[in-house]
C-alpha cells in the first residue's frame, strides 16, 4: 500500500497524474484540497467501517479503532497541496475517510454534543472568538483551538478551579486525527460543521483559555 513518494516529490510525476486523470476528480479530492489548500490543514486518508457489522477497511479483524484511524503506509497531504497534487495522492486511496492531524494546525477540545452546543451558542453570544466546531454521529463536539491545549489543559483547568470536577471534557493533540466533513465516522455516520471554517478563523484558532470556562462550567451542568 506504501506509495514512496512526497507531494510534489520527484516520483513519476506523470504517471500519477495519468492515473488521476483516469480516476477523475472526485469530491473528496476537492474537499481535501479545500482543507489543505485554504484552511491551510495537513490530511491524511483514513479507514472506513461498513455497517452494521462495522469492519474496518484496513482489513484488520481485531482493529481497535474501526473506521477512526489512518490508513497504513498512507501519505500525510500537507498543507498547502493543490487540487492537482491531492487528487494525485488521494487517487490511490478512493473513498478513504479524511483526517486532520491534531497537534500542528490545531488541537481540540471535545465535549458531549449538548454541551457544546449550548456553549457554542453562549459564546458567540459573549462574542469570544471561535474556530470550526465539528459534530460526530457518537454525539461528541469538537472545538478547534490553538495548537498546545492538550499539553496545557490540566494546568488551565487547575487555575480555573476546574480540575477536580468529573467533566466529560477532554483535548486533542499530537498523535490524535479528527474525522473531517463530511466523512464518515466509525461506520456510524458522517461529521458535520457546527461552525464551519471561516477564514478568519481556520489558520489561527481561538486560545484554548478564552473558551474553556464555558465550556467546563456547561459540561459539569449537564453532567449533573
Amino acid at each position: 500500500m506504501g506509495m514512496g513518494f512526497t507531494i510534489g516529490g520527484s516520483r513519476s510525476t506523470r504517471e500519477f497524474r495519468s492515473g488521476a486523470r483516469r480516476r477523475g476528480r472526485t469530491s473528496e479530492c476537492t474537499a481535501v484540497a479545500e482543507y489543505t489548500g485554504l484552511w491551510g490543514w495537513d490530511a491524511v486518508p483514513g479507514a472506513r467501517a461498513a455497517a452494521p457489522a462495522r469492519q474496518c477497511s484496513c482489513g484488520h479483524t481485531n482493529c481497535s479503532a474501526p473506521g477512526a484511524h489512518p490508513l497504513d503506509f498512507a501519505p500525510t497531504v500537507k498543507a498547502g497541496a493543490t487540487l492537482d497534487e491531492v487528487t494525485e495522492a488521494w487517487g490511490e486511496y478512493p473513498g478513504a475517510a479524511v483526517l486532520l492531524p491534531a497537534g500542528r494546525a490545531f488541537d481540540v477540545i471535545e465535549v458531549s454534543a449538548e454541551a457544546g452546543r449550548r456553549a457554542l451558542v453562549r459564546l458567540e453570544r459573549m462574542g469570544l472568538p471561535l474556530g470550526p466546531v465539528t459534530a460526530t454521529p457518537d454525539g461528541r463536539a469538537q472545538f478547534f483551538v490553538a495548537p498546545g491545549a492538550a499539553a496545557e489543559l490540566p494546568q488551565l483547568l487547575y487555575r480555573m478551579g476546574w480540575d477536580d470536577a468529573d467533566l466529560d471534557l477532554r483535548a486533542l493533540g499530537p498523535g490524535a486525527y479528527v474525522t473531517a466533513p463530511p466523512s464518515d465516522f466509525a461506520g456510524l455516520g458522517p461529521v458535520s460543521w457546527l461552525r464551519p471554517p471561516a477564514l478568519d478563523s481556520a489558520g489561527g484558532p481561538p486560545q484554548a483559555r478564552l473558551l474553556l470556562g464555558t465550556l467546563a462550567y456547561l459540561c459539569h451542568r449537564f453532567r449533573r
